[in-house]
C-alpha cells in the first residue's frame, strides 16, 4: 500500500498516477510557455521570514472572518472546473470536505455538479463564481439560482474576455463534458477539429465586451456581495473599489490566461497599497505550503484560495483527500505561526517577512 502523502506535492504525484493524461494535463497545465505557472510557485520561495522569538505561542488561533463568515483558517477553496473528471462525486465531495473543515468553497461556473446538488450536499458557506455570457439572461438565471440555493456571495471572474492558450489541451484535443449548470440554457455543442472543445465553447460564449460599466448591471440583479477576481494592478484595484465591489481576489487565473503576467504573490502588495484596507483582499495562485499562506497574509491578504491542490486531493483520495489537503495546509500554517511568534492571525504583520526587493536593497 502506498504511503500516506506528507505534503501537497505528493498529492499532485498521486493525482498524476490516478488520472488519464488528458485530465491531469487539463488540471495541471498553464498558458503557453507556462512561465507564470512556474513563477506562481517559485515567487513564494524568494520571500523569507523574520521570525520573532520568546513569544507565548502555547495557544494558536488560526481562525479568521471573511465577509462576516468565521472560518477555521484563512484557506478557502478556489473555483476550479469539472471536479467529476477527478472523482465521480465531483463538487459534492469537495463541498462536504469544505464543510467538515469549516471553510468557504467557491463553486466554479464550470462545475460538473449543479448549483442545487452542491447546495443540498452540506451546510458549508458557499460563494458562486460567475462569468458573464454574451446572453445576459443566462448569467441572470444562474445568479438567481445561486441566491435561491443559499450561496452567500458572487465571485466575478474578470480576466477571461477570451480563453488563454492552453497548449496541452490543444494537443490532447481535450473534450469536456456538458456543463451541468447550463443544461437547458445553452447549447454546448461546438465543433472544433483544431484543438480543445473547452477553448471553442468558451470563445463562443464569453462576452469579450464586458467592461466596468457592466458591474452596475450585475449589482442591479442581485443583493449578494460581489468579489472581483483577476486583479493584478493598482489601477484596476482602485477602479474596483470605486465601483463598489465587496472584495478583490488577486489572481492570474492559475497562470492559465496570460503567460508572463506576474506571480500573484508578487502583485499582491501593489493591490494592498492601492486599496488601503477599504475592502478585503484575497489571493490565489501557487499556494502549496502553510508557509505560503503566512507570506500572503504578511503581505496584506486576508485569506488565500487553493485550486489545483484541492483537485489533486480529490483525484487521489476523494472527499478524504480534499480534507487532508486543507488539514495539511492548516497544520503547516499553524507551525509557521508558532515558529514566527504569532499566536493569532492578527499578529501576522509585514515585519514578519522580507521580500526579494528588500533583500536586494539591503545589499546596495
Amino acid at each position: 500500500m502506498a504511503a500516506e502523502p506528507v505534503n501537497l506535492n505528493e498529492f499532485q504525484e498521486l493525482a498524476r498516477l490516478a488520472l488519464p493524461k488528458m485530465y491531469y494535463d487539463f488540471y495541471a497545465g498553464g498558458a503557453e510557455d507556462e512561465h507564470t505557472l512556474k513563477e506562481n510557485v517559485e515567487a513564494f520561495h524568494r520571500i523569507t521570514f523574520r521570525p520573532r522569538i520568546l513569544v507565548d505561542v502555547s495557544r494558536i488561533d488560526l481562525s479568521t472572518t471573511i465577509l462576516d463568515y468565521k472560518i477555521s483558517a484563512p484557506i478557502i477553496i478556489a473555483p476550479t472546473a469539472l471536479h467529476k473528471l477527478a472523482n465521480p462525486e465531483g463538487e459534492v465531495a469537495t463541498a462536504r470536505a469544505a464543510a467538515s473543515c469549516n471553510t468557504i468553497m467557491v463553486l466554479s461556473f464550470t462545475s460538473s455538479s449543479s448549483i442545487e446538488e452542491v447546495a443540498a450536499s452540506s451546510n458549508a458557506v458557499r460563494f458562486y463564481q460567475l462569468y458573464v455570457f454574451k446572453k445576459r439572461d443566462i448569467t441572470a438565471t444562474l445568479v438567481q439560482r445561486a441566491e435561491r440555493n443559499g450561496f452567500k456571495a458572487l465571485v466575478l471572474t474578470a480576466d477571461t474576455p477570451r480563453l488563454g492558450r492552453r497548449e496541452a489541451d490543444i494537443k490532447n484535443k481535450m473534450i469536456t463534458p456538458p456543463l451541468k449548470n447550463l443544461e437547458g440554457l445553452l447549447s454546448t455543442k461546438v465543433s472544433s477539429d483544431t484543438g480543445s472543445n473547452f477553448e471553442a465553447d468558451a470563445n463562443e460564449t464569453m462576452d469579450a465586451s464586458l467592461s466596468w460599466k457592466d458591474l452596475e448591471w450585475l449589482r442591479s440583479i442581485t443583493n449578494l456581495p460581489i468579489l472581483i477576481k483577476g486583479i493584478l494592478t493598482r489601477e484596476d484595484a482602485i477602479k474596483a473599489v470605486e465601483v463598489g465591489v465587496a472584495g478583490i481576489i488577486v489572481s492570474n487565473h492559475g497562470a492559465r490566461q496570460l503567460d508572463y503576467s506576474p506571480a500573484t504573490i508578487s502583485a499582491l502588495e501593489e493591490v494592498v497599497h492601492a486599496v488601503k484596507g477599504r475592502v478585503p483582499i484575497l489571493m490565489d495562485g501557487g499556494v502549496r505550503r502553510g508557509t505560503d499562506v503566512f507570506k500572503a497574509l504578511a503581505l496584506g491578504a486576508q485569506a488565500v484560495l487553493i485550486g489545483r491542490p484541492v483537485v489533486y486531493g480529490l483525484a487521489a483520495k476523494g472527499e478524504y483527500g480534499v480534507r487532508r489537503v486543507i488539514e495539511m495546509l492548516k497544520d503547516e500554517f499553524e507551525l509557521t505561526m508558532a515558529l514566527t511568534g504569532c499566536p493569532s492571525v492578527k499578529h501576522i504583520t509585514r515585519k514578519h517577512v522580507r521580500t526579494e526587493q528588500e533583500r536586494i536593497h539591503s545589499m546596495l
